[in-house]
């Protein structure tokens, strides 16, 4: 019985990672134009480019109002891959083949992306769209958040 119990105890640590896995995660970002008569831009946006929010951080109380340093040009990202898609409406109205075109690229990228090691780890999307009488803008924006252990 105590063999039985040593083993089980040995295989249960050895199950057990032997120290914290550090992860990294990457965004790619789909914006798909809703606006009518196909005059919008439909993108997937994705970088290697690394920003530390730290540097665009700062901290604020009601008797220090300093703001941070650095401009919103230091922000930017100039080197990004940007994937043409096509756009949900053309002049005949919504286009259901834009859509699977869209699918089978973004799937794509997903695809590829899962041959390097990286795993969607969360989705997240939000709508802005017909917003009165006069408003003909609208986009469809889903980022998709992937993780893979971090590359020593």
């Amino acid at each position: 019985m105590k063999i039985k119990t040593t083993l089980l105890l040995l295989l249960s640590l050895l199950s057990l990672p032997l120290c914290a896995q550090v992860m990294e995660y990457q965004t790619v970002t789909v914006i798909e134009s809703i606006i009518p008569n196909g005059i919008g831009r439909s993108r997937m946006i994705s970088t290697e480019a690394e920003r530390d929010y730290k540097e665009f951080t700062s901290e604020r109380s009601e008797e220090d109002n300093s703001r941070n340093k650095s401009s919103r040009g230091d922000i930017r990202v100039k080197n990004f891959e940007e994937t043409k898609l096509l756009n949900f409406f053309n002049l005949g109205g919504i286009r259901f083949q834009n859509i699977a075109a869209n699918d089978a690229v973004v799937t794509s990228k997903i695809n590829a992306m899962a041959e390097e090691g990286w795993e969607l780890a969360f989705v997240n999307s939000g709508v802005e769209s017909y917003g009165g009488k006069d408003d003909e803008n609208g986009i469809y924006v889903t980022r998709y958040i992937f993780k893979r252990p971090k590359q020593e």
